[in-house]
């Protein structure tokens, strides 16, 4: 499964410092791990925590999961060290913290020496504004929102409508889908708050985000949900592409469906959506 094919739709936090969530993320029904080593990391923990992750991930256990890695920034005096000490680890790619341009990709690109791809966290003014060069750059891979670290950078209040945030998240996406880069949403803070949390997903999801990271496994089940296709646009999905069908074969009419016409680019989605819920079905039967 290639990667733009592959479904984030819950990406969990995972401490790299910790043996039991290191050992019970391997359980999870996510898409996708972020083992972090900056913000869920303490600083006198840091240096031990680059073996207690490397010795997890070459224990393996996570599936199909696909694993990234959260340095910290390189203007610490820890970054330059995680990639050094995790370079050859078996993760599928290196998250990089506040980023604010392209030059930043470039410096954590020349201290991999390879091809390991590249994420970057949107999370600083700078970063939202610099946006379409990061995603230009050939190596980066994915965006993640960082919508806390931003929240506070922009001194913007904090909405269940996130109204104030977006501008910046619009900003994120466009540069995302102008440039194939997949996008995942800022995290939801209360972990025990589901019906919050499934607005703020269909918010991030219909704004066009692949996915929304999360800080609990008490959060899976609901981002799951709330990114895959339903049944009810999985059955709209093959109607229009079953009736453009026939039209087109016919050579008359104009395709309709529920008293919509069906165009090309409605059968477009349509495919990508019944796409997604085949990649999300082969993932989940890995």
């Amino acid at each position: 499964m290639t990667t733009q094919m592959r479904p984030f739709r819950s990406v969990l936090y995972i401490p790299g410092s910790k043996d039991r969530a290191l050992d019970k993320a391997r359980g999870l029904p996510v898409d996708a791990i972020i083992f972090d080593l900056e913000d869920a990391v303490s600083p006198d923990a840091k240096v031990e925590a680059r073996g207690t992750l490397r010795a997890a991930l070459e224990q393996g256990g996570y599936g199909n999961r696909y694993k990234i890695i959260r340095i910290n920034g390189l203007d610490t005096e820890w970054g330059a060290e995680d990639i050094a000490a995790l370079l050859d680890a078996p993760a599928d790619a290196i998250l990089v913290p506040k980023v604010n341009s392209a030059a930043d990709i470039d410096a954590v690109k020349t201290l991999l020496g390879n091809d390991t791809p590249i994420w970057a966290m949107i999370e600083t003014p700078a970063g939202v504004l610099h946006s379409s060069e990061i995603a230009a750059h050939p190596a980066l891979e994915g965006f993640v929102a960082g919508t806390n670290d931003l929240a506070k950078e922009l001194n913007c209040r904090t909405r269940p409508d996130r109204l104030p945030m977006q501008m910046s998240l619009q900003m994120m996406l466009l540069a995302a889908r102008g440039n194939d880069v997949i996008a995942v949403d800022g995290v939801y803070n209360q972990f025990k708050d589901e019906e919050g949390l499934r607005a703020e997903c269909e918010q991030g999801r219909d704004l066009g985000f692949d996915g929304k990271t999360l800080i609990h496994p008490a959060q899976v089940a609901v981002t799951n949900e709330c990114f895959a296709p339903s049944e009810a646009e999985l059955d709209l999905a093959r109607r229009q592409i079953e009736a453009f069908e026939k039209v087109e074969k016919s050579g008359q009419g104009v395709a309709v469906v529920g008293g919509k016409i069906v165009e090309n680019l409605h059968v477009e989605t349509a495919k990508k959506t019944l796409a997604k819920a085949a990649a999300i079905a082969d993932l989940d039967a890995e």
